[in-house]
Formats: C-alpha cells, sequence, structure tokens
C-alpha cells in the first residue's frame, strides 16, 4: 500500500477531518448551563447507585478480613486470608484453570466471531435466516444449552461418545476424563460466545468506509495485506473493547461450568469463581472465598487497565 491509503486509513482511526482539526473540524465543547441542569438531574440517580453498590463492597472487604461464616463476621484476621490463597494448592489448580478457559474463550470465540463477521459481509444467499441462526447459541438459555450439550457428551450412550467408538477411538468419556472435560468446557464456553464476538466485529467492520479498501485495490494490495493492513487496525478498538468484556465473562462465569460438570472431575474444570462458591456455601468458610473473589476482581481490573491502555494506542502513526 502507498503512503495514500496509510494517510487515509490513519485519518479514519483519528476521526480527523482534512485540516487536522479534530472529527470534522469540530471545536471544543463548552460547558453550558443546560448541561450543568442535566448534570444535576442525573447526579441524585448516579449517586443511588453508587451507594448500592459500595455498600456490598465494603462489606465484602470486611469480610475478607475475617475469620467468619455465613451467620458472622468472626475473628479479625487482617490479609491472612489472602496470603492463605497464595499457599494452597487448590487455589492455584483453580486460577490454573480458570487462565487456559479465560484464554480458550476470549480467543477462540474472536477467531470464529471474525471469521463469521467477515463472511456475513460477503453476499451469500439466505444471509438474514443464517445470521439468525448464528445468534441462537447464545439467545438460548444457559441451562438449556448446558442440558443439551450434557445429553450429547455426558454418557456412553450419549450421541458423540457412540459416534468416537464406532470410529474407532474406543469408550470415549468426556466428562469423565479430567482433560477431555477441560476441553468440552473450554468448547463450550467458545459456542455460547462467538455469537457476542460476531455482533461486535459486524459492528465495527459496518463502520469500515469502503473507499479505504478501493485505495488500497488500486494500490496493489493483496487481501491479506488489506486484512492486515487495514481491517484488522481499523477495528482494533472494538476488539479490544470486547477483549475487556469476554475477559470479564469468562472469570466470572459460573454457571457454565457448574451445569456443565460441577467443576469435576477431580477438580480439573473447577475455576476460581467455582472455587469461591465451594469454600463460601460448602465449607462455610465466607473469609477466605470473599478473598479469593477479591483476587479475581484486581486480576480483572489489571487485565482491563491494560487492553484500555491498548485501544488508545490503537492507531496508525
Amino acid at each position: 500500500m502507498t503512503s495514500t491509503t496509510v494517510r487515509s486509513v490513519t485519518r479514519t482511526l483519528r476521526g480527523t477531518g482534512p485540516a487536522g482539526q479534530g472529527p470534522a473540524g469540530r471545536r471544543p465543547r463548552r460547558v453550558t448551563r443546560g448541561g450543568l441542569t442535566m448534570a444535576a438531574l442525573v447526579a441524585p440517580s448516579i449517586i443511588l447507585l453508587v451507594l448500592l453498590n459500595a455498600y456490598p463492597l465494603f462489606n465484602a472487604a470486611v469480610q475478607a478480613l475475617h475469620n467468619g461464616s455465613l451467620i458472622g463476621d468472626g475473628p479479625f484476621v487482617g490479609l491472612d486470608n489472602f496470603t492463605k490463597a497464595f499457599g494452597d494448592a487448590a487455589f492455584w489448580k483453580a486460577a490454573q484453570f480458570t487462565l487456559v478457559f479465560t484464554l480458550a474463550g476470549v480467543f477462540g470465540s474472536w477467531a470464529i466471531g471474525l471469521a463469521l463477521a467477515l463472511l456475513i459481509r460477503t453476499r451469500i444467499p439466505g444471509t438474514g435466516v443464517f445470521k439468525v441462526l448464528l445468534l441462537l447459541p447464545w439467545v438460548v438459555p444457559v441451562v438449556v444449552s448446558a442440558t443439551s450439550w450434557n445429553w450429547l457428551v455426558a454418557t456412553s450412550t450419549s450421541p458423540i461418545p457412540i459416534l468416537a467408538k464406532a470410529l474407532g477411538f474406543g469408550d470415549v468419556l468426556f466428562l469423565a476424563n479430567p482433560t477431555l472435560a477441560a476441553l468440552t468446557v473450554c468448547v463450550f464456553k467458545v459456542w455460547i460466545s462467538f455469537p457476542f464476538m460476531m455482533l461486535m466485529t459486524s459492528a465495527a467492520l459496518s463502520s469500515v468506509e469502503p473507499t479505504v479498501y478501493e485505495a488500497a485495490r488500486v494500490d496493489g494490495a493483496t487481501k491479506t495485506q488489506m486484512f492486515t493492513g487495514i481491517t484488522l487496525p481499523l477495528i482494533a478498538r472494538s476488539t479490544y473493547i470486547s477483549w475487556i468484556l469476554m475477559t470479564i465473562f469468562c472469570v466470572n462465569d459460573f454457571p457454565t461450568i457448574y451445569l456443565l460438570t460441577g467443576g469435576g472431575p477431580v477438580d480439573a474444570t473447577t475455576s476460581l469463581v467455582v472455587l469461591a462458591y465451594r469454600v463460601v456455601f460448602q465449607n462455610f468458610q465466607t473469609g477466605y472465598g470473599v478473598a479469593i473473589a477479591f483476587l479475581m476482581t484486581f486480576v480483572l481490573v489489571f487485565v482491563s487497565v491494560v487492553l484500555y491502555r491498548q485501544i488508545r494506542k490503537s492507531v496508525i502513526h
């Protein structure tokens, strides 16, 4: 691609007009009396929402610093619950699976969603029906999806194990083998998540000006060059946002894992959120369970900040 095409892509990313004065030469907004009035009207609702979220957070922080149960805070132990997590083998095993589950969920669903979004942009027969069918894994309640997948793979008389045996793989029990169970859960997460990524990517692709691609074709750019040099940079901001959201969805995903495997076998599919649930509601160690949840929150905040910085940098210079 020539410098003309690169400059066109750069202006598209930055949203600047020909004079480089901001989006279409837009001037900086000034604070008006009407704006202040609207802010004053919205302020009570914002304050109420902050208070509704601040109290549970404060109460959870208090519980994390105590060795209590569901009926009482218990004695104050400081940061012992947090240090206990770092020395707990079950915590690190759950953290390892959470990492694998999140990476598979984020990048697996993004890759499939991107491919389908590009396919939908092409003129193929029955695009409308195709879009509706692709949304079904996301629209159908997770309880129904998990029940369906259990019917497909749970026992030796399920359809997929029967098919695997017919193909010469022997008795394959997908939810009884630790490795296969983890793989099944990750595939299930990708299956129910790719429609979200497809919608995000489709919205980003619809905002790309066709003239940019036309200029690239005139310059002799190949499809691969247009994909890596135009499509990916132009949808980078939407991509990073979808990664942030999907990371949060995966780390906090309790029903997908619990309904499909319950965290088994031998804790092979126990994520941090499932471990926190067990610690609090089965072992009645509220302080330790809440501490695990806080550690998850810290990691999510860190990942979100890193990806948000990438959003600000996603401009071709």
